[in-house]
């Protein structure tokens, strides 16, 4: 039952999340690494591919390659991440130390991922019932 509510809670957090690339997208091209070609189009991109994963973790069917996508985009994304601990965010009024300190959220994310959706039922911690 556990996993179910933490499922439930990633699928809310990556379609918000998703939903937001396309409502608020300069957020994310003030990310981008300047090295990438496509801005507006790895943006959108990505931000399909967070509602689909979403979407996807929900339904059994569809939860492992759901899953995986997910896990896909965290590691896509990192760089726009890694740019900004770097360089900064001008567009917002945040620390340098809170940019680097949100880096190690990413694994984080993909332990969530991994325990919620793409874990063997049977050897998780708390099973599902």
């Amino acid at each position: 039952m556990i996993r179910k509510i933490f499922r439930w809670l990633l699928a809310v957090f990556f379609i918000a999340a998703g939903i937001n690339h396309f409502v608020s997208p300069d957020i994310y091209l003030s990310m981008m690494p300047p090295y990438l070609p496509w801005h507006e189009f790895l943006n959108y991109a990505s931000g399909a591919a967070e509602i689909v994963g979403g979407v996807a973790v929900l339904f059994p069917a569809s939860r492992v390659w759901g899953g995986w996508l997910l896990l896909l985009v965290l590691i896509a994304v990192f760089p726009a991440n890694l740019q900004v601990a770097i360089a900064g965010w001008p567009e917002f009024d945040i620390p340098r130390w809170l940019l680097w300190a949100r880096l190690p959220l990413q694994p984080v994310l993909m332990a969530w991922v991994y325990l919620t959706c793409l874990q063997p039922r049977g050897t998780a911690s708390v099973e599902e019932k």
